[in-house]
C-alpha cells in the first residue's frame, strides 16, 4: 500500500507538547538522554548476562539450577533489549553517538540485526503505528488477526488461547527466520528495506555467525546436543514471550485504535501525535519493578511521542503529557496493572477472532 499521510492542523498538538517538554528539561537543567541510573542498570544487566551464560556453558550446574538459569538468561536478554538496545537504537541512551551505537549493537550480539530493527521499529512502526499494511508489528498473518481490516480465518477464533505459545516463538523466529527473510527479500512487510551498504552486509553476516557460535556451536560442544537443545528452548521461549507480550500490551488492547487511511487522499484522520495517543497504551506505570525491568516501555505513550528522550525520564514527563491530553480532550489510555492490560489484550484477541 502507499505510505499514508497524516492530517495537518493549524494548531498542532505535537508542537504544544514539545514546547512543554522542552521547558521541563530547561527548568531541570537535565539532558534528555540517559543518566547514572540507566548506566548502572546497563552494567548490572551486562554482568548478569555474562555471569549466567558462563556458568551455564562452562560450569554445567545441576539440572534444576540449569533450568532456572535458562529462564533467568531469557529474562536478562529481554531486559537488555528493553533497557539498553532500545534506548541506544533511538539515540537516547547517551548524548554521545558512538555510545548509542554500542548500546544498539547489543542486539547484534544477542542474535538480531540492529539494521533491520532500525528500519522495522524506528522508521516504520513509530511512524505508522497500528496502520494495517504498513506497521509490521501487527502483521502476524495468517496465524493471528490483529486488526479488523485483516482477513479472518477459522483458527483465529482460538487465537486468545494459543497466542501464549505463538508469542514464545518470537525470539527464535527473529534469530533464525525473520531477519533472513527481510535480508533476502529486501522488504519489511509491504515496505521496501532501506538500501544496505557494504558495511551493513558484513555486519549482518558477522554477527549472525557469531550468534550461531555463542548460542549453538559452543554450548553443543561443551554440554552435548540434548542438554543444549533443552536449555536453548527454555531460554528462547521465555525471552520470546516476554519480548512479545510487552510490545503487544502497548498497542493491541481493547481501547487502542487501528486507523485506516482515506481511500482517495491516503490521509489519516489525525495529526501524528494524536494518532500515537489513540494507538498506544500504558500499563503498570506505578510498579517500580516493572518499570525497571521493561525499560520504561510500560510508558509507551511517552516513548512514542518522544522516542529521543531516555526512558528514565518517562515518569516525570508523563504528568505533563497527561495534563495536556486532559486540556485538549485527547484520550490517554492506561491500565493500572500488568494483569489488567493482559486481560484487555486477551479480550481484544477474542474480539478480532470472532468479529
Amino acid at each position: 500500500m502507499a505510505t499514508p499521510k497524516f492530517a495537518q492542523t493549524a494548531q498542532s498538538f505535537h508542537t504544544e507538547l514539545k514546547k512543554r517538554i522542552s521547558l521541563y528539561f530547561e527548568e531541570k537543567g537535565a539532558a534528555m538522554t540517559g543518566n547514572l541510573t540507566l548506566y548502572s542498570k546497563a552494567a548490572i544487566l551486562l554482568v548478569a548476562f555474562i555471569g549466567v551464560y558462563v556458568h551455564l556453558v562452562f560450569f554445567t550446574p545441576v539440572t534444576w539450577l540449569a533450568v532456572l538459569e535458562c529462564v533467568l538468561l531469557g529474562g536478562i536478554v529481554a531486559a537488555i533489549g528493553f533497557n539498553v538496545m532500545h534506548d541506544g537504537a533511538h539515540g537516547s541512551f547517551s548524548k554521545y553517538k558512538w555510545i548509542n551505537g554500542l548500546a544498539a549493537f547489543s542486539l547484534n550480539v544477542l542474535g538480531g540485526s540492529s539494521f533491520m530493527w532500525n528500519v522495522k521499529h524506528n522508521v516504520i512502526h513509530h511512524a505508522y503505528t497500528n496502520v494495517d499494511g504498513v506497521d509490521d508489528d501487527i502483521d502476524i498473518q495468517p496465524w493471528m488477526r490483529m486488526s479488523s481490516t485483516q482477513k479472518k480465518y477459522r483458527l483465529h477464533k482460538y487465537q486468545h488461547l494459543y497466542f501464549w505459545f505463538l508469542y514464545s516463538l518470537l525470539y527464535i523466529m527473529w534469530i533464525f527466520v525473520l531477519d533472513y527473510t527481510k535480508y533476502f527479500t529486501s522488504r519489511i512487510g509491504s515496505m521496501p528495506l532501506k538500501k544496505m551498504k557494504l558495511w551493513d552486509h558484513v555486519n549482518f553476516w558477522f554477527f549472525k555467525v557469531l550468534n550461531l557460535f555463542l548460542y549453538v556451536g559452543l554450548p553443543i560442544y561443551m554440554l552435548g546436543f540434548v542438554d543444549w537443545l533443552i536449555g536453548f528452548v527454555i531460554f528462547t521461549t521465555f525471552a520470546g514471550f516476554v519480548l512479545s507480550i510487552v510490545f503487544q500490551l502497548a498497542h493491541t488492547v481493547e481501547h487502542t485504535s487501528f486507523p485506516v487511511p482515506d481511500e482517495n487522499s491516503g490521509r489519516l484522520e489525525d495529526e501524528w501525535a494524536i494518532h500515537q495517543l489513540k494507538t498506544t497504551a500504558n500499563f503498570a506505570t506505578n510498579n517500580k519493578l516493572v518499570c525497571w525491568l521493561v525499560g520504561g516501555l510500560n510508558f509507551q505513550i511517552e516513548h512514542h511521542l518522544f522516542p529521543k528522550i531516555s526512558h528514565v525520564h518517562y515518569p516525570a514527563i508523563s504528568k505533563i503529557i497527561r495534563k495536556a491530553c486532559e486540556e485538549y480532550g485527547i484520550p490517554y489510555i492506561e491500565y493500572a496493572k500488568t494483569r489488567y492490560a493482559i486481560a484487555s489484550h486477551v479480550s481484544f484477541l477474542k474480539q478480532m477472532g470472532r468479529a
